[in-house]
């Protein structure tokens, strides 16, 4: 049996161990690029998620910054367009806190991806309807101007109707009221017998005879018409006596000395009032002015000496 050279199993086994520690050399080696590569590729991949978080940062302050401008429009919100705003806000603000939570899972990704996809398209018809609602209000703000326009030329007209109305009437008013067509006054003197005769000396009058006709006035209203007497004395002052009262001409109150009332048929017949001075006459021009209707009918004078 052939002997092994003590020298050739001394070789053999150093080769082993040579074998060997090649062996563990290259399993370290191996080992050691699992797992270079291993983390490699989860750092890449958290620089990934960190871009991903800080662009999905990004979009939502672009989205919040969209929802801000549509609700600077001045446009009065529909009690649903609240509720939405506020949904929005709130997933706004759940997003973000799990943004800066840090570290995300890739489902946590994508389920904040998704939820930013639909908080994107909210904003969008959010927006829409913000400016289809501007654009409803601008037609209703210009419909309610052409209406305020229309109901102020509507006004307008009526007011000025209503003026040439009155203008009307007033000259219907005036034209309508009685004239005087002829007029005498005649100072007369009372004997003690009655007897009537006419003088022209203050210390002989007694009292005047009014004698008048009213003009031929188709639109007069037929039938009785209060008459005021107003007669003023030559200085000036209206003669008051016991029958003095008020009445209104032309909005102004006045005194009269004197109120009967006439028939009135356009028939052109004469009018006689008498008036009695319960004091003296005195000597110079006595006016006398008839009123009816709000007008001044008729005026004369006389002179006594």
């Amino acid at each position: 049996m052939e002997q092994n050279n003590p020298q050739e199993q001394k070789d053999r086994k150093d080769s082993n161990k040579i074998y060997f520690l090649i062996a563990v050399i290259v399993a370290l080696l191996g080992t050691n690029a699992y797992l270079f590569f291993k983390d490699k590729k989860a750092n890449e991949r958290i620089v990934t998620l960190t871009d991903e978080r800080s662009q999905m940062e990004m979009e939502i302050d672009k989205i919040e910054t969209e929802l801000d401008k549509s609700n600077n429009s001045n446009v009065v919100l529909s009690k649903q367009m609240k509720e939405e705003q506020e949904l929005a806000r709130g997933k706004i603000a759940e997003l973000r806190e799990q943004l800066q939570k840090g570290k995300l899972t890739q489902g946590q990704l994508e389920k904040a991806q998704q939820d930013l996809k639909q908080l994107r398209e909210f904003v969008a018809q959010y927006a829409a309807d913000i400016e289809e609602l501007k654009k409803k209000n601008a037609a209703l703000t210009m419909e309610r101007d052409s209406l305020q326009t229309t109901v102020g030329n509507v006004n307008a007209k009526a007011t000025e109707l209503e003026r040439q109305n009155q203008e009307l009437n007033t000259k219907v008013k005036a034209a309508a009221a009685l004239k005087v067509g002829d007029i005498s006054v005649i100072p007369l003197r009372v004997k003690n017998n009655g007897k009537e005769t006419e003088v022209n000396r203050a210390n002989q009058a007694k009292k005047f005879r009014i004698n008048f006709t009213v003009a031929n006035n188709a639109i007069a209203e037929k039938g009785m018409h209060d008459l005021y007497v107003r007669l003023i004395d030559p200085a000036g002052n209206l003669i008051v006596t016991n029958n003095t009262g008020m009445f209104i001409i032309d909005n102004e109150e006045l005194q009269y000395n004197y109120k009967t009332a006439i028939e009135f048929a356009n028939d052109g017949k004469m009018y006689t009032v008498d008036w009695t001075n319960p004091n003296a006459f005195q000597t110079g021009t006595y006016n006398v002015i008839l009123y009816a209707d709000g007008y001044i009918m008729g005026k004369s004078d006389v002179s006594l000496r």
